[in-house]
């Protein structure tokens, strides 16, 4: 799905920065009817491109019960996101890992992160940051707005088996038409 939003674009001569992203995903959780006008499916997540801030790339998703997106990166973009809707659990990983050349890694303990980000709860997040997010319930649709910047080169997705961290999959623009 594609279509724009009612949540304008910030005009910059630079590129957005966290806050920045931060800021509108604040602003577009807080339009009723663009978070009203997400389809909703009973078994999978389902998306809306928006108009980010800057040339920014910016998504509408709604987060059926159960629902996650397996441990990944989002390469080179910095982002943020925010729920809108119901309650997303996000882990991640409070470590840089490198960002080529490898395919497994032996996390040490203590690295992982959690957050619970309730309706109107959200966070900025830097380069190569490695989470997932969840959500949780097992009766309620969650939704929450996301940006990027630069929009996303790659996503690289991995597997996760106790302190193991595995590279499975890198995907690209392309691969997501």
């Amino acid at each position: 799905m594609s279509v724009s939003s009612a949540v304008p674009a910030s005009v910059s001569a630079s590129a957005p920065t966290q806050a920045e992203l931060l800021d509108f995903v604040r602003r577009a959780v807080a339009d009723a009817d663009l978070i009203a006008s997400l389809p909703l499916d009973p078994e999978g997540r389902t998306w809306v491109r928006l108009e980010g801030p800057g040339g920014s790339e910016a998504w509408l998703i709604g987060w059926p019960p159960g629902t996650g997106t397996g441990w990944h990166d989002h390469a080179d973009s910095v982002g943020a996101f925010m729920t809108a809707s119901g309650e997303l659990r996000e882990n991640s990983l409070a470590v840089r890992l490198p960002t080529d050349g490898w395919t497994t890694l032996e996390l040490t303990e203590g690295v992982d992160r959690e957050r619970r980000l309730a309706t109107g709860q959200g966070r900025a997040f830097g380069r190569h940051h490695v989470h997932e997010v969840l959500n949780e319930s097992t009766d309620r649709h969650a939704i929450s707005v996301h940006a990027y910047y630069p929009p996303l080169p790659r996503i690289r997705r991995y597997s996760r088996t106790a302190q193991t961290l595995r590279l499975e999959q890198v995907e690209r623009p392309e691969d997501w038409q």
